[in-house]
């Protein structure tokens, strides 16, 4: 089936959410009201903490979603033309993220985007058939006139990743930001091939906002027990629940 997707530009609010630009310590959409995981700031409860986080309870297009069924397509395949780079690690309260430095571009079709950062969730954000992996990446890539591209990797547990490996090295207990200590091959975490899915979906934090275009390799990754394990100490439970799809597509690609 042709494709038509209509990609929607970055609020500064939303922009400042995702970290996808901001230091640590700068102003974003924490600092207007305090979200989390559970109890009264989770995630059932994001709409109800500030108007600005109304598309988390109202929203006809948010993410994560469960992934059951796709339509066949001929649909462009994300190149990754990244470099390996020596990233700064950011524990930021929610997640351990990686800043990408350098220029680290993806493309999509005729779109051109830079990697800005990437970070994990436990466990996977996205399900197939409702079925979660321990862990998921979120690879975010921003247009220079503000589009969002995301790049979903599912993570089994299995041998040991390397490339992970080097930012769990470094990774704060505590917030804060360190470097890391060698450069890191982020380009090493994109499975190779395969099936992918691509929908139109949202942040999957505050405030949630739907400028999202997603991608979602089907074909997991690797990660030891105990690299799960360490993540899981900082962040037992930091993935939002799935959200109904509603009358969107997903469409599978090869």
């Amino acid at each position: 089936m042709p494709l038509s997707f209509n990609f929607r530009s970055v609020t500064p609010l939303a922009l400042a959410a995702f970290a996808v630009l901001a230091p640590v310590g700068t102003l974003s959409a924490e600092d207007h009201a305090h979200w989390s995981y559970e109890g009264h700031g989770g995630p059932t409860h994001w709409g109800e903490l500030s108007h600005e986080f109304a598309a988390c309870a109202k929203g006809a297009q948010q993410s994560p979603i469960d992934i059951k069924t796709a339509e066949p397509s001929s649909a462009h395949a994300p190149t990754v033309n990244w470099k390996p780079f020596v990233p700064g690690v950011v524990n930021n309260g929610h997640t351990i993220q990686a800043n990408a430095a350098g220029d680290q571009t993806t493309t999509l079709g005729d779109e051109t985007f830079k990697l800005v950062q990437m970070h994990f969730h436990h466990d996977s954000e996205h399900t197939f058939d409702g079925h979660h992996t321990p862990l998921e990446a979120h690879f975010v890539n921003r247009s220079a006139d503000g589009k969002l591209l995301v790049l979903g990797v599912m993570i089994n547990e299995g041998a040991a990743n390397s490339e992970i490996e080097k930012v769990w090295q470094v990774m704060p207990k505590a917030e804060g930001e360190a470097n890391a200590r060698e450069a890191i091959d982020f380009a090493q975490l994109i499975p190779a091939g395969g099936k992918f899915y691509r929908y139109a979906g949202s942040l999957t934090t505050p405030p949630c906002s739907e400028i999202v275009e997603w991608v979602v390799y089907a074909d997991p990754i690797e990660a030891s027990a105990e690299q799960i394990k360490a993540f899981a100490a900082l962040y037992p439970h930091n993935n939002r629940p799935v959200q109904a799809l509603g009358d969107r597509t997903v469409v599978l690609g090869r």
